[in-house]
């Protein structure tokens, strides 16, 4: 295929993917409210009552989830076609391999929000709810502003949790190798754990409890990256066999 058509393809791909996003996008509308009451009166809000300050925060919260249940729906869909549009220059093993990508890229993206919300999100909002007490004021919560700060704080875990995935594609497509990830691990856990520092309260047993599943993200990583490498190198060695095997014998 020349440039132009491979850009026509992915430029096709994409339109699926916004489409099916749109669809999700008023579904989520749907399924938004039993989301919304559910959360509502769950144990990790602490109690704390929620308040609506403005005319437009029913809404925004609405938009909010559905936006969510669309990213949901939509995750599995964007990587079979991102997998669709590389697919053709992998080797048939290699087609069959990175397949199950999807389905595991979708589970640790779920894995991800449910770390963020039954782990971190409890330690944040107890730690703000004590500092707000401590001030002498009543911790009272905009509907809106409390669920955009649950979004802010759950769904990058998500996208964090798709690191082995991530690594084991790249391996996969040559872009990346274990040496590489081993060379690069000092400056690796330095950038997760700011992360890590960055969305959780300012003490040391929450940023460890969010630091340390990030580092074994890392090396979980680090190891699939080896094996998937170790793979490939069997696969060039028996394909030189083969290619010096055809040679000999032609001539």
């Amino acid at each position: 295929m020349t440039l132009v058509e491979h850009l026509a393809e992915l430029r096709r791909r994409l339109i699926w993917v916004i489409v099916l996003f749109i669809i999700a996008l008023i579904a989520g509308v749907y399924f938004a409210g039993p989301v919304i009451e559910y959360l509502k009166h769950d144990p990790m809000a602490g109690g704390v009552p929620l308040k609506s300050f403005h005319p437009s925060d029913a809404l925004m919260v609405y938009m909010q989830f559905a936006f969510l249940i669309s990213l949901v729906v939509t995750v599995p869909f964007a990587l079979f076609q991102l997998w669709g549009f590389v697919s053709p220059g992998l080797r048939e093993n290699e087609r069959k391999a990175t397949v199950y990508f999807i389905p595991a890229a979708f589970l640790l993206f779920i894995v991800g929000i449910l770390f963020g919300y039954y782990v971190v999100f409890p330690m944040v909002i107890q730690f703000m709810a004590g500092v707000t007490t401590e001030i002498g004021a009543d911790p009272t919560y905009g509907i809106a502003q409390y669920f955009g700060f649950l979004f802010n704080m759950v769904i990058p875990f998500g996208f964090l949790f798709e690191l082995p995935i991530i690594v084991m594609f790249l391996t996969r497509l040559r872009l990346l190798n274990p040496m590489r990830l081993a060379k690069i691990r000092r400056i690796s856990y330095f950038l997760l754990a700011i992360v890590a520092i960055t969305l959780t309260p300012p003490d040391f047993m929450s940023d460890v409890l969010v630091t340390i599943p990030l580092f074994i993200l890392y090396e979980l990583s680090v190891w699939i990256s080896r094996v998937v490498y170790r793979k490939q190198l069997q696969e060039d060695a028996a394909w030189q066999e083969r290619y010096e095997t055809d040679s000999n014998k032609s001539v």
